[in-house]
């Protein structure tokens, strides 16, 4: 098995997607986690290729949240569209990255992604509240490559 399939369990993961579920329950925004074993590059513009390339920039309101990790490289990137970046506080992703890595590094994986996923829900909660009208956009499940 490779490092990505050992990195989360199967509960692991179910725990996480239904973390995403809930924090998208009273939000328009979307949330996603991406992983993948190892990028030989810059991991930011590896996370805002995999934006695109799930489709996050196509959301009605530029609510999309990424949260990308690179498994042996030991690095994550949380991406925010234009529409969240433009609301959060000046210090709203640091915060978020300082919590998922305080859990990270007691080799709490999952509670690491979903505080990640937690926090950027309330955000997007408080600025893009959930309507009437709201679909949801995109998977909930966690992506791989």
């Amino acid at each position: 098995m490779s490092k990505v399939e050992d990195f989360l369990t199967k509960n692991d993961e179910a725990e996480i997607v239904e973390a995403i579920r809930v924090a998208e329950k009273q939000t328009s925004g979307e949330i996603r986690v991406h992983l993948e074993k190892t990028y030989d590059g810059d991991h930011f513009d590896r996370a805002l290729e995999l934006f695109h390339q799930l489709k996050m920039d196509n959301t009605k309101q530029e609510n999309g949240v990424l949260i990308y990790v690179a498994v042996e490289d030991k690095s994550f990137v949380i991406y925010g569209d234009k529409g969240i970046n433009d609301v959060v506080p000046n210090n709203f992703w640091e915060s978020t990255r300082d919590a998922m890595q305080a859990e990270f590094k007691k080799g709490d994986f999952k509670q690491g992604l979903i505080n990640g996923v937690l926090s950027a829900g309330q955000q997007l909660q408080a600025h893009f509240p959930w309507d009437a009208d709201d679909v949801n956009e995109l998977s909930d499940e966690i992506s791989k490559s």
